[in-house]
């Protein structure tokens, strides 16, 4: 059984960032996991689960999000016995993907 990790939401469904770009799913960090950017370690969270946004979320790493053209790595959380294909994950995260060289990773 893979381990649960709790992500702290920040960015809610319906957070708007600076640039305008509306968050269509719940993206946060993972407290305690340092990333490559030197910060908490940022997670998309995407599960059938949800439908709106919320303040946190317990689940299983599904993917692995590389930006080939930054320093540092997202994770896809989802809930346990939940799967997507690399395709479904990638228009779930295109909203702010879209601006980076990315290649994403399913984790077994």
């Amino acid at each position: 059984m893979s381990r649960l990790i709790n992500v702290t939401i920040d960015r809610p469904i319906g957070y708007k960032n600076e640039q305008g770009t509306v968050y269509p799913i719940n993206y946060g960090h993972v407290k305690n996991i340092i990333a490559g950017d030197g910060e908490e370690q940022d997670a998309y969270v995407i599960s059938n689960t949800v439908n709106g946004p919320i303040e946190s979320f317990e689940g299983v790493l599904i993917a692995i999000v590389k930006r080939h053209d930054d320093n540092e790595t997202k994770w896809i959380i989802s809930a346990p016995g939940e799967t997507y294909t690399t395709e479904e994950l990638s228009d779930k995260v295109h909203f702010i993907e879209q601006y980076f060289d990315t290649t994403i990773y399913l984790v077994d």
